[in-house]
């Protein structure tokens, strides 16, 4: 399986698909996507839905893709986050996905992998909780990154991008 992406899978296409994402949602679903972290639940609904009509990875990566972009742009405008070639991180050998985002203390989250997943997994891989480990303020109030030990596993396993993008 390959992915067709409409934008290069990189830091600098990552809003653009995020931004396929929120037309997707309006035109298909009828939902607006705000790019706030509570639009993540939102998020979840269509891939649930996804799920619940039975689609896989093959059918529906590119939109999944997008999705994980979209979830990947909030922790962008709302916790300071910046996107990453995986490549050039230490999420290089696990990510499974070209691109990650950087969030508070130089710790790394794979946006794009976590909705792979949460089509895959179900609830047990909400999008609303991902985000929120990660941005988890500190005593100070401070955001603060948490590891998912998810993330730290290949997703959905170790090459998936490469099989996917023919890298």
């Amino acid at each position: 399986m390959e992915l067709q992406l409409e934008y290069p899978p990189t830091p600098e296409g990552a809003p653009d698909h995020a931004k396929m994402a929120v037309e997707a949602a309006r035109n298909i679903s009828q939902l607006d996507l705000d790019y706030t972290p509570q639009s993540l639940a939102k998020v979840d609904q269509i891939i649930e839905g996804l799920r619940t009509d039975g689609a896989g990875p093959e059918q529906v990566g590119e939109s999944l893709f997008a999705f994980g972009c979209y979830v990947g742009e909030v922790f962008v405008r709302n916790a300071n986050g910046k996107w990453r070639l995986a490549e050039e991180t230490p999420m290089k050998e696990i990510s499974g996905f070209p691109i990650v985002v950087e969030v508070a203390n130089g710790k790394f989250c794979n946006p794009i992998g976590k909705v792979f997943k949460r089509l895959l997994d179900g609830n047990v891989d909400e999008l609303e909780f991902f985000y929120q480990s990660f941005t988890k303020a500190d005593a100070s109030g401070e955001a603060e990154a948490t590891p998912d030990p998810e993330v730290a596993q290949p997703e959905p396993k170790k090459g998936f991008w490469k099989r996917m993008f023919g890298g």
